[in-house]
């Protein structure tokens, strides 16, 4: 299963979303694969900071943005 995955770079750490905070929405440029070079927003969860690589299952789906309430 992690042969499918594929590696991103977290260039931004937008903010924290969730019922409680307890995920993170980051901007990440996917690396290798179709959509190599694009910049998508993901949500997740754990510690996490710019410069990390992520490995996404799935890059064509993108995350809400955050409102700002």
């Amino acid at each position: 299963m992690a042969d499918d995955a594929t590696p991103a770079e977290v260039i931004e750490v937008v903010g924290s979303t969730g019922m409680h905070g307890e995920a993170m929405q980051v901007k990440c440029r996917i690396l290798d694969g179709n959509n190599k070079g694009r910049i998508i927003t993901r949500n997740t969860v754990g510690p996490i900071r710019e410069g990390d690589i992520i490995m996404l299952l799935e890059t064509e789906r993108e995350a809400k943005k955050l409102s700002r309430r």
